[in-house]
């Protein structure tokens, strides 16, 4: 049989419980230095709002407690819990799982069992290691992750030697097997090298505490329902019947999943907040357990008071957006006097700046007529030397920057201006030879006239252009202003009118589209998908262009190719090159421009009009953005308060085809080896809940009314939950060893040694000592 580690192996083991230890170390003074700053109930309210992080202390009476005096472990799926034999209360409990951060600066990687302090949140990244547990359903099969558990609870519990010189009583699940109970009492006898070792089903150390408080009978069943599994065991004389369990593979893990799916998918914008921790909470604070599942769902889907009553709501923290409020008289006064005083401010800026432009452009032109009147005044032999000192070459050059410099002052001063070609006298200089016949004229100076003439005509239409946009600009603004006064008029009147319009101009546009995509006609060739063919998408023009291309491809003739002979045969070229007026792509449609200009004044003058999206129908409703309320931060839980635990009574809900509690509480007294009316009326008779998924309200009508539809009519059935669903099995536990006779139910490495492995396939101890 292979060892796990030896003694000598402690070392590695050790360095790695070094970090935990260095790690906890360090929560622990954050803790007592919060301690000392938060009083006693501040403390408490924390506590209750972060359930999940323990304040463990290491105990320090460890040494006081004689060697043979037993260490009680209840290894469960959720929580460990560790303490002495014969106290009531486990001095340790932390939750059963481990996790491996890496620090932020240095990148070393420490262990963490249990769950972490956010205090460390700062110092280590725990978001790319998730928790690790140590079992698979309710059988522990990573004995590495258990090693890391068993060391921080011996520490915790005040152990500071590597052997632990008590015997161990450890709880395990019901039927567990033999490799699993074989590595773990390995793991004990040759790391921890404890004395002896004692193993146990929580659940039937649950029932014997509650048989001796006088809650069940030596004969009935236990109902467990933990973190990974429920069970129904019977129990004849106070022994449990191995050979008449039952087991479901549901338990709080599979619930609280649960929720946090139905969650998530109800509400996938707040998914962050829906954490595993935040769904446990929310589990065990509002889910219960209908008595009738059927009957609980119509009444929600009714949706009167009784299902408003049942409904939770989770509120999340929000902020509302700040409400702009009305200002005051005064205010607006205030903000009125300001903006005024900035007006003025920046008028005077502007003036100033014009009146800067005007003495700049007078001095300018000053200077270009004292230059001109000496370049006319001066001698052909002279005006290059006195060129030379300015930066004009030439006289034309001085003129035309006179000009330009006039219009530039006129425009200044605000006097109307006049066209540059109107009053540039250089302009008839330049088109000097328009006006002179061909006959007067040289080659050259034929060549330069035809020149003079396209310049000039190109000024002419440009300037007429202008021209026209500044007509159409006028008119635009004229019937602008006539719109506003029809508006100012009658408003209603003039918006209805303004709604007529664009809807009858957008039929007319989209009935365009439609009739140039499928050129008015469908030929019959319509398929079932709606899309169109070739020819469906032509209009007239192109198709008689298509029947021209075809005509000329076509060889009609059985002889020598006469095409091209005659003159009339190139006009078919012509004809098929010949743009298409009815497909003018490019050209602006004026529909489709009065119809933006519709829309912009729509959006402009009427809240409610919403502009389509191009290719989306006209009678859509657009997406309405609002402001996020105080409702948009609630997680309301209606139906899933029920239908998460209703796993337990149909695990076919989440895919598992398996029976439910109540349906295991009929098959388990048919079981037995002593069949018969009588026993079975017994085992209804007292039966127990225990485990954490059964403080679910209604968990006790709702298996009393499943199991009456399953037993005979006028069955005794008797249900009552244990003191302590949680920890009964500890207590149980610790009561059992601190008898007498628990030496007698234990074994040592000696007899582990002699026996083996198949010897723990028959070791059961017995519960009544």
């Amino acid at each position: 049989m292979p060892k796990i580690k030896s003694k000598p192996d402690r070392v590695k083991s050790d360095r790695r419980f070094g970090h935990s230890l260095q790690l906890q170390k360090f929560a622990d003074e954050n803790r007592r230095r919060l301690d000392g700053f938060l009083s006693p109930l501040a403390r408490e309210k924390e506590v209750t709002k972060m359930p999940f992080i323990s304040k463990i202390e290491r105990q320090s009476d460890y040494r006081s407690f004689p060697p043979n005096h037993p260490i009680v472990i209840d290894n469960g799926g959720s929580y460990f819990r560790i303490g002495w034999a014969g106290e009531s209360e486990p001095r340790v409990i932390f939750r059963n799982i481990i996790q491996r951060p890496r620090h932020k600066i240095t990148g070393e990687t420490v262990t963490v069992v249990g769950d972490h302090d956010p205090a460390l949140l700062k110092y280590f990244d725990c978001t790319r290691s998730g928790p690790r547990s140590a079992f698979d359903s309710n059988v522990v099969y990573q004995f590495e992750i258990m090693e890391y558990i068993l060391d921080f609870g011996f520490d915790r519990l005040g152990a500071d030697e590597s052997q632990i010189n008590h015997p161990v009583l450890k709880t395990e699940c019901l039927c567990n097997p033999v490799q699993s109970r074989s590595k773990m009492a390995e793991l004990l006898f040759e790391t921890y090298g404890v004395p002896s070792v004692a193993f146990g089903i929580d659940a039937a150390f649950s029932y014997k505490y509650n048989q001796q408080l006088g809650i069940c009978s030596g004969d009935g069943l236990a109902i467990c329902s933990g973190f990974n599994t429920s069970h129904v065991i019977p129990f004849l004389n106070g022994e449990p019947v191995y050979e008449a369990c039952c087991r479901t593979n549901v338990g709080g893990y599979h619930i609280t999943d649960y929720l946090k799916q139905l969650l998530s998918l109800k509400y996938p914008h707040h998914m962050s907040h829906l954490t595993w921790e935040k769904a446990e909470d929310l589990k065990m604070e509002h889910c219960y357990i209908a008595k009738d599942y059927v009957s609980e769902v119509h009444l929600f889907q009714k949706g009167d008071m009784e299902a408003e009553e049942k409904t939770r709501c989770w509120q999340l923290p929000w902020t509302p957006a700040p409400v702009e409020e009305v200002p005051s008289e005064e205010e607006v006064a205030r903000k009125a006097a300001l903006k005024e005083k900035q007006g003025q401010r920046l008028r005077e800026m502007a003036e100033a700046k014009r009146f800067n432009r005007i003495n700049d452009l007078e001095n300018e032109i000053r200077d270009l007529d004292i230059l001109l009147q000496r370049l006319r005044d001066a001698s052909e032999h002279d005006i290059p030397s006195i060129l030379a000192k300015t930066v004009h070459t030439s006289q034309q050059e001085v003129e035309s920057a006179l000009s330009k410099a006039t219009q530039s002052l006129r425009k200044a001063k605000g006097e109307p201006v006049e066209s540059l070609e109107k009053s540039d006298p250089s302009s008839v200089d330049r088109y000097n030879l328009i006006s002179i016949p061909d006959e007067m004229l040289t080659p050259e100076q034929i060549k330069q006239k035809r020149k003079q003439v396209f310049i000039k005509s190109t000024s002419d239409a440009r300037q007429q252009k202008k021209q026209k946009q500044l007509e159409e600009e006028m008119e635009r603004e004229r019937q602008k202003k006539l719109e506003e006064e029809r508006r100012l008029e009658n408003p209603e009147l003039y918006l209805e009118e303004l709604r007529a319009k664009h809807r009858d101009l957008s039929e007319k546009v989209e009935q365009r589209k439609r009739f140039k995509t499928n050129g008015g006609q469908t030929n019959g060739n319509e398929n079932g998908s709606g899309g169109v063919g070739r020819g469906e998408r032509l209009n007239s023009s192109q198709r008689e262009r298509m029947r021209l291309l075809t005509t000329a491809a076509f060889d009609r003739g059985k002889g020598e190719d006469t095409f091209g002979a005659k003159d009339e045969d190139w006009q078919l070229y012509k004809l098929m090159s010949r743009d298409n007026d009815d497909d003018d792509d490019d050209k602006p449609d004026p529909d489709e421009a009065e119809l933006t200009r519709l829309s912009s004044r729509l959006q402009e003058i009427d809240p409610t009009f919403f502009k389509p999206e191009p290719g989306s129908s006209s009678a859509e409703a657009p997406p309405r953005f609002r402001p996020l309320t105080k409702e948009d931060f609630q997680i309301i839980l209606g139906v899933e308060r029920f239908r998460c635990p209703e796993i337990l009574f149909n695990p076919n809900l989440i895919g598992i085809d398996q029976a439910g509690m109540d349906e295991m509480v009929g098959v388990s007294p048919r079981r037995l080896p002593s069949k018969g009316r009588d026993v079975e009326d017994k085992m209804t008779e007292s039966i127990l809940l225990t485990g954490g998924s059964c403080l679910f309200p209604g968990m006790r009508e709702r298996l009393e009314g499943g199991i009456r539809m399953i037993r005979p009519s006028g069955t005794p059935i008797k249900i009552a939950r244990s003191s302590d669903p949680i920890l009964d099995a500890w207590r149980g536990a610790s009561a059992y060893a601190s008898a007498m006779q628990f030496p007698q139910q234990t074994f040592t490495k000696m007899d582990y040694d002699e026996k083996g492995e198949d010897w723990l396939r028959s070791y059961r101890p017995r519960y009544t000592i």
